[in-house]
């Protein structure tokens, strides 16, 4: 493939986002890999930490380390809490969110990446695995010049206030309320 003599647009002013990704339908997890495929292509540096996820093999785990070295994935949840027959107690998660969190911290502070991509941040705040001062507290400290994405149903208000940009992603239809199974490389 030849190479594109394309004009790349800079901005006056570099501001470090932060993203919101919310929502009842498929594709908030979907919409951040997305944006990390796109910052791979300007060499960005770039860490997700899963909070909820951890559990099941997902595509996106052998992607991401095609990915690599920009983009690290961090596997820090025993799955979804309380639903699809997940057998770990509320206080296993919780302290799993909360190690998840000290971690991200680290990461944040480390000056070694671009984008934080913080996945299905919002349930375990939902669920209460973290608390919102701990939330709005990482918000709040985050590098001038990095990009923060949290992802996840339900973002608390005060989440959604804080944020620059802020997607929610409805359903309108999904293919397995009609009975067909999720679908690898696009469920999974």
């Amino acid at each position: 493939m030849e190479e594109l003599n394309l004009q790349v647009f800079e901005p006056k002013e570099k501001v470090g986002l932060i993203i919101v990704i919310t929502g009842h339908g498929k594709g908030k997890t979907t919409s951040a890999l997305g944006i990390a495929l796109r910052a791979v292509g300007y060499d960005m540096r770039i860490c997700i930490i899963e909070f909820m996820k951890g559990d099941m093999y997902s595509g996106e785990i052998e992607g991401i380390k095609r990915l690599s070295p920009n983009v690290e994935l961090y596997l820090t949840g025993k799955g979804f809490c309380g639903i699809m027959g997940n057998q770990y107690p509320f206080e296993e998660h919780r302290a799993n969110a909360q190690d998840a969190l000290k971690f991200a911290k680290e990461k944040m502070f480390s000056k070694n990446y671009d984008i934080l991509i913080l996945d299905e941040i919002n349930n375990a705040l939902k669920l209460k695995l973290l608390d919102l001062p701990q939330v709005l507290e990482l918000i709040e400290n985050k590098p001038p010049l990095m990009h923060l994405i949290l992802t996840g149903r339900d973002a608390h208000p005060d989440v959604i206030k804080k944020a620059h940009t802020v997607t929610e992603v409805k359903e309108i239809k999904h293919a397995y309320r009609h009975g067909i199974e999720p679908q690898k490389g696009i469920d999974y």
